[in-house]
């Protein structure tokens, strides 16, 4: 996860600041979600970058056996 907020000026104004001085980021791989909580918790904003597996799965289980 990039960044968190419930506060959706704050959001806004984080992700200008990314588009406008972060080129490093991969704006293919991430991904935005906006969790509402309708009535009974405030709306969170929610950015993360997708990270690939290092490794190809090979479906033998977990590394190491």
């Amino acid at each position: 996860m990039l960044f968190e907020t419930q506060d959706e000026p704050q959001w806004r104004a984080h992700l200008r600041r990314l588009r406008a001085s972060d080129t490093q980021i991969d704006w293919t791989a991430v991904r935005v979600d906006m969790l509402c909580g309708r009535l009974v918790q405030q709306t969170t904003y929610r950015l993360s970058l997708f990270v690939p597996n290092s490794a190809p799965d090979s479906g033998q289980g977990p590394p190491g056996n």
